[in-house]
């Protein structure tokens, strides 16, 4: 019955963290890891202590890259294996745990900036690429010679987009090449005029030329990839993306190209539907999925403020990375919002997994800021410091008084007309929604307690001095679906 119902005690102690993946031969470490730049830079900043962090499919070569720099530096490294939220992102935390002066991160990256200074270098890796094969591919899906085209990649193949663009640059005429958005060296001076970052890359834009008048040709994924698992940077850019714009992938081994346009419409639907779960959701869970990158309390607290003008209550929830039996504990929930970086709030989900929908900062902005989408900018950010103060994109709420607030508005969903906010965003952030009872009292007004109210098991209660004092009896032995005291049937 145990195996059938629950895992033994003893499977916890025995399960892996995750698979290390094919190891990589000694003779390679060096070209892989780029160990003599990493080597560089630790000596540049005479750093005593280095954190390196790996993800878990590069856990296998940990020890021998560890080992290797060490030789190489004399400091000492500390290998930073397993992260509290997702391993793109920087673990600050973890390497100030180690004492550690700087940071290397190993495997594809959000190239988020970190919420504490400390200096990090970043090595995306280097995937081949068949250059003459990418090119064939490039001329057969783009037979304008004149018509703006971008070159993208996954960060492993970014190294072969300057190659690439040598191989095309003769016919085309308008070609640009993007590059990650990597943190400058400390002290260098960013070029005049500075590129447009978007996406987590920078592209070197023309004085008067925006994205928007671009295609895109990207480099990356695999033939075998689906809509179930489609990476997240490649969805990060299939939202962004000027829908008018085409945009196709080109597989860097065997040059298969596949126009994304019905993958990126399907995106956008999907994204339009969390939308209208997220205007007729009463109560809203707001899951913290980092404490590394930069400005994520204001985001947090902005996302709080959305909640409260559309009239929606709002928890915040510390777990970790979310899983469908950690959200399972919060029924009264009728959406999540992931606060994460452009790659975690995009991560693939178990199909089926999760009971209630679990949304981007992106679609709570939609949903409860009457103002947005702005005309003229991309309505679909996938960074949350896009929605902040300072930011191009940033919409603020209407006045209390503006008549958006009033605007009658229908659920997709359901059919039914959605009622207006009923009290509007206050200026005192400490002040509550209360409720005016009949009887000229003031109480708080909490769904998720009205919730809580209606189950038929609220949970144990104490009843001090209520219950009389009885002597220990035996119980039940057995389990629930066959008591010893029960006869067979």
């Amino acid at each position: 019955m145990e195996s059938t119902f629950s895992s033994p005690a003893e499977a916890a102690l025995l399960r892996e963290a995750g698979a290390a993946g094919v190891l990589t031969p000694l003779a390679d470490l060096d070209r892989v890891y780029e160990l003599e730049r990493v080597a560089g830079f630790v000596r540049d900043l005479e750093c005593q202590r280095v954190a390196l962090q790996f993800p878990d499919q590069l856990l296998g070569d940990a020890g021998a890259v560890a080992a290797r720099l060490e030789e190489t530096t004399g400091s000492k490294m500390f290998i930073l294996g397993d992260t509290a939220y997702g391993s793109c992102c920087v673990d600050v935390l973890g390497a100030e745990q180690a004492g550690a002066q700087a940071l290397v991160h190993f495997g594809p990256a959000c190239l988020s900036p970190p919420a504490r200074p400390l200096p990090v270098a970043f090595v995306l890796g280097q995937r081949s690429v068949h250059l003459e094969l990418c090119a064939k591919a490039f001329e057969a899906q783009n037979p304008d010679p004149k018509a703006p085209v971008v070159l993208l990649s996954e960060p492993a193949c970014a190294h072969a987009l300057e190659a690439l663009a040598t191989l095309l640059r003769p016919r085309y005429l308008d070609l640009l090449v993007s590059s990650p958005a990597l943190p400058l060296p400390v002290g260098s001076c960013s070029p005049e005029p500075e590129p447009l970052e978007r996406f987590g890359r920078r592209f070197p834009l023309a004085p008067g030329r925006c994205l928007e008048e671009y295609g895109a040709f990207y480099v990356g994924g695999s033939e075998a990839s689906t809509d179930l698992d489609l990476d997240p940077d490649l969805s990060r850019l299939l939202l962004g993306w000027a829908p008018g714009q085409p945009f196709f992938t080109c597989c860097p081994d065997t040059g298969q190209t596949q126009d994304e346009g019905v993958r990126a419409g399907r995106l956008r639907a999907r994204r339009h539907y969390l939308v209208e779960r997220a205007r007729d959701a009463r109560v809203v869970g707001l899951l913290a999925g980092t404490l590394g990158v930069a400005r994520h309390r204001e985001a947090l607290s902005h996302l709080r403020n959305l909640a409260q003008a559309a009239g929606k209550r709002s928890y915040v929830l510390a777990l970790g990375r979310p899983t469908p039996p950690k959200l399972a504990n919060f029924p009264e929930m009728d959406v999540f919002v992931l606060l994460a970086c452009p790659l975690g709030a995009l991560a693939p989900q178990p199909s089926g997994g999760f009971f209630r929908p679990v949304l981007a900062p992106c679609e709570l902005e939609a949903a409860c800021n009457p103002a947005w989408p702005p005309s003229g900018l991309a309505p679909y950010l996938t960074h949350y410091a896009d929605l902040l103060p300072g930011s191009p994109f940033h919409v603020p709420l209407p006045p209390p008084d503006s008549e958006l607030w009033d605007t009658p508005d229908v659920s997709l969903i359901t059919g039914e007309l959605r009622p207006p906010p009923v009290w509007k965003p206050s200026n005192d952030p400490g002040c509550l929604a209360l409720t005016l009872r009949p009887q000229l009292e003031l109480a708080e007004s909490s769904p998720a307690a009205s919730f809580l109210s209606s189950r038929s098991w609220q949970g144990l209660q104490p009843r001090l001095g209520q219950t009389p004092v009885t002597g220990a009896v035996s119980g039940r032995r057995g389990i629930a679906i066959a008591y010893e005291d029960e006869g067979g049937s």
